[in-house]
């Protein structure tokens, strides 16, 4: 018998999908550097999180799935969770997809911005997880700015359910 598998899955989350059914800067980025860790065998796994946005386009999770197939991970060592549509439901649908590939800790990927809300999350959920930020990109100041503030307000958000309980446990 073989001893588990020690590495983590990567959980790539989900982002926007543009209404062409195109993934977005964000979404590439997430899925080629979810790719890149499981190629390079840091990772054992790749979970592709995040449902469909626009009726009639492809979801965040099958965009990752294939972005992240052309980039030489194995269909077998990709599962799809096309029904998340939050963050809490990328970590919750994780938490539940877990035992079926080994179990074992979450290498949770995202962009920098997103990386406190997850932290929080996972801590709240009770996953053993590591947030693994993708490599900055090029964004313009303006773009960044409303970015940094619609994330505040997320995480506030986010905190103030977990502590009336409607959020995590």
């Amino acid at each position: 018998m073989r001893a588990p598998d020690p590495r983590p899955v990567a959980l790539v989350l989900g982002a926007k999908v543009r209404p062409d059914g195109s993934a977005s800067p964000a979404l590439r980025h997430r899925a080629l550097e979810g790719a890149r860790l499981v190629t390079e065998g840091t990772a054992r796994h790749l979970i592709a999180s995040g449902g469909v946005l626009h009726p009639g386009t492809p979801s965040e999770a099958a965009l990752i799935a294939r972005l992240a197939q052309d980039a030489g991970v194995p269909p077998a060592r990709i599962t799809r969770d096309e029904a998340a549509r939050t963050t809490e439901e990328n970590l919750r649908h994780a938490k539940a997809l877990l035992p079926g590939l080994g179990g074992g800790p979450l290498l949770i990927v995202t962009d920098g911005w997103h990386a406190p809300r997850v932290r929080l999350l996972a801590r709240a959920l009770g996953l053993a997880a590591t947030v693994h930020v993708v490599p900055r990109r090029p964004v313009p100041p303006h773009r960044r700015m409303l970015t940094l503030l619609r994330e505040a307000a997320a995480l506030l958000h986010t905190a103030l359910r977990i502590a009336t309980g409607r959020a995590g446990h």
